[in-house]
């Protein structure tokens, strides 16, 4: 029988007694934060849908990376937006791409910040798209095309052994084509770069939530949608097979993106899978937090600890996030 009160306000009484049993505690070191590298000189341009968040070219860059360093900010997510695009993407690829280029510098300047190199083609493809395509034009000109899966993946793999070269800690393949991660770490095994860790985009949603990335990686495809490769919302248990693939084919690390409308999905693949688990705290998530504290209508700070904090609760050990730098610095607080 219980007491005839049961007094739970007894462990919230004050701050220090809330900190001593706070189950879920948010770290600097849980977070990434991604980067947008780019072509020319001189450029550091905010992205309009992405308050805070900007393009560097490479001779602007140093500036962006001394301020994640200093503040004990493990990791970067780098995406690069090419100065030409051609239908197989060939500049992921290159020796001199962007991506490639910006992991050299980062790593000459902090060798032990950990360069996260995506690895897909839809920023280098005048198409826009994740792979290879096979188009087809009607009679009234309108485009349509198949995105082919096979021979998309020894572009992809190319890509991830000319960013392991370049000096990429970490792969990460966010493309989606069936076997990717197996290609990739077949590629990279090859080339002699075993010892380079997989994080894969193992669960990827055809997500409304990346509208302002597509703005910022200029990636929007030009014709059709991604939902012939990306997955549909509405699915769960199609999540654990995704997963259990790409664990099977040699993924050392395992993400879920988008995150917030996704929790549910991250706790059942932290809880069907013991490989270190990331989630995605996309563009769209970031840009309304953005948009409402803009407004006056929330607190910034307050919100986005608070879901950060959910993310990590519902499984997350690494959190992509866009609000990495104010977060750790309202955590120094």
């Amino acid at each position: 029988m219980s007491f005839p009160i049961v007094r739970h306000r007894r462990l919230r009484g004050s701050a220090g007694i809330r900190g001593m049993v706070r189950e879920t505690v948010l770290n600097p070191l849980d977070l990434i934060q991604p980067i947008f590298v780019t072509f020319g000189t001189g450029v550091k341009n905010e992205i309009s849908s992405m308050p805070g968040v900007f393009h560097f070219s490479l001779d602007t860059l140093k500036e962006e990376v001394d301020e994640i360093a200093s503040l004990g900010i493990p990791a970067v997510l780098l995406f690069g937006v090419p100065e030409t695009k051609d239908a197989v993407g060939s500049s992921a690829y290159a020796d001199e791409g962007i991506v490639q280029e910006a992991t050299r510098l980062i790593k000459s300047w902090y060798p032990e910040l950990i360069v996260i190199a995506d690895t897909c083609l839809c920023e280098f493809t005048d198409h826009g798209h994740c792979g290879m395509v096979h188009t087809h034009t009607a009679a009234d000109g309108t485009v349509t095309g198949d995105v082919m899966n096979d021979a998309s993946l020894a572009l992809l793999a190319r890509t991830a052994v000319s960013q392991a070269k370049a000096g990429a800690d970490i792969i990460a393949p966010s493309n989606m084509m069936d076997g990717f991660v197996q290609a990739i770490r077949s590629g990279l095994d090859e080339a002699g770069y075993e010892h380079v860790p997989i994080m894969s985009y193992s669960v990827k949603y055809a997500s409304a939530y990346y509208g302002p990335f597509r703005e910022a990686a200029d990636s929007a495809p030009q014709f059709g949608d991604r939902k012939t490769y990306q997955m549909d919302p509405a699915n769960l248990r199609e999540a654990i097979r995704e997963a259990e693939t790409d664990v099977l084919e040699g993924a050392d690390m395992l993400m879920v993106k988008p995150a917030l409308a996704y929790l549910d999905v991250v706790r059942v693949i932290r809880d069907q899978f013991d490989l270190p688990l990331v989630a995605y705290n996309v563009s769209g998530e970031y840009s309304m937090v953005k948009a409402a504290a803009q407004a006056g209508w929330i607190n910034e700070k307050v919100i986005v600890l608070e879901t950060l904090t959910g993310m990590k609760r519902a499984g997350a050990d690494m959190i992509i996030t866009y609000h990495a730098k104010d977060a750790v610095r309202w955590l120094r607080e």
